[in-house]
């Protein structure tokens, strides 16, 4: 009877630190992974010649198998056993290069959530213009929802609306590398203390909250008892986790239709706002000051014996202190 066999990953720098041996007629397969079987999570595997596999592996575990086929970009493995027998090794593209994943009917469920977002229209606008931070590498399209968007550089915050030429509301976007990343690294800090600033703010993770009890580079305590104080810190900033991508991209929109809805009609709310102005409008008056970069900003605010960073974004109240110093009246 065939077997899949797992070992112990010989190379302890491996961030991989098991062997997986997927036997096939035409040949069996050596793969690096992360775990012993997809439980919780597909599990990253990186393919690897035969001549890895270790002459005395330590084997970790040995799963009979009652079929073990390959079927166009996938191989389906189903285990001699009556819990936890079926998976799936697929073979696919990730940012344009090859992978594979080993994954199980319940983590393709939770990767893919039996959901459809709704189409309605949020708020009852007929078109939300959403302002996308220049700086944002892979932004949200916002193909299903009723919105236009606009690449401009934000002061905080990867998407953003206005309310009378005011930026109002903003959302930071982060996968979970990102959001451990950063916050291990102390720059999730200051990001929500410049959303802090304005006057509805949020943190989308593009992830679920449970994974970060998974993690194995860094103590998820640390991770979890960080967003805490964050939370505690900066209470009008919102950290919400939001399981896939797509999820997060609706809640976005959701999030913003919302703060632009209520920006615009409540009047003392709007009487309170101080934050920083992005003209959305084209330039029509070509004798006009055009907006400075933010190394020129840098350089005056340093002139003027105001505290700024080396490098990065520069404060919201940098960028108002220029304006107020350039704008005649």
């Amino acid at each position: 009877m065939a077997e899949l066999l797992i070992a112990l990953n010989p190379d302890e720098d491996s961030r991989l630190p098991y062997l997986l041996r997927v036997p096939l007629p035409a040949g069996d397969l050596v793969f690096r992974t992360s775990g012993t079987w997809p439980r919780v999570k597909a599990l990253y595997c990186y393919p690897v010649g035969l001549h890895e596999w270790p002459t005395d592996a330590e084997i970790v575990e040995r799963l009979p198998l009652r079929s073990c086929q390959r079927r166009g970009a996938a191989i389906d493995v189903i285990a001699q056993r009556a819990r936890e027998n079926r998976s799936q090794l697929v073979f696919t593209t990730a940012r344009g290069r090859d992978a594979v994943f080993w994954q199980a009917p319940r983590t393709r469920k939770q990767a893919r959530p039996n959901v459809r977002t709704p189409s309605a229209r949020a708020h009852g606008i007929a078109e939300l213009q959403i302002l996308v931070d220049a700086h944002e590498r892979y932004p949200y399209r916002f193909g299903t929802q009723q919105v236009s968007t606009v690449r401009r550089a934000l002061p905080c915050g990867d998407y953003g609306v206005l309310a009378d030429g005011e930026l109002v509301a903003s959302v930071e976007r982060k996968s979970l590398a990102d959001l451990v990343g950063s916050l291990t690294g102390g720059k999730l800090r200051y990001q929500v203390a410049d959303l802090a600033a304005l006057p509805r703010a949020a943190v989308v993770v593009e992830d679920r909250y449970s994974q970060l009890f998974k993690l194995d580079r860094v103590r998820p305590a640390v991770v979890a008892d960080g967003l805490a104080e964050l939370q505690i810190r900066w209470p009008n900033v919102a950290i919400v986790f939001c399981e896939t991508r797509p999820l997060a991209e609706e809640w976005t929109y959701r999030f913003l239709a919302a703060a632009h809805d209520w920006a615009s009609t409540e009047t003392a709310a709007l009487q309170r706002m101080s934050s920083p102005r992005i003209d959305i409008a084209p330039v029509i008056d070509t004798a006009a000051t055009p907006e400075p970069s933010t190394a020129e900003v840098r350089s005056w605010a340093r002139a003027a014996g105001l505290d700024v960073p080396d490098r990065g974004r520069l404060r919201p109240d940098i960028w108002q202190a220029w304006r107020d110093a350039n704008t005649s009246g």
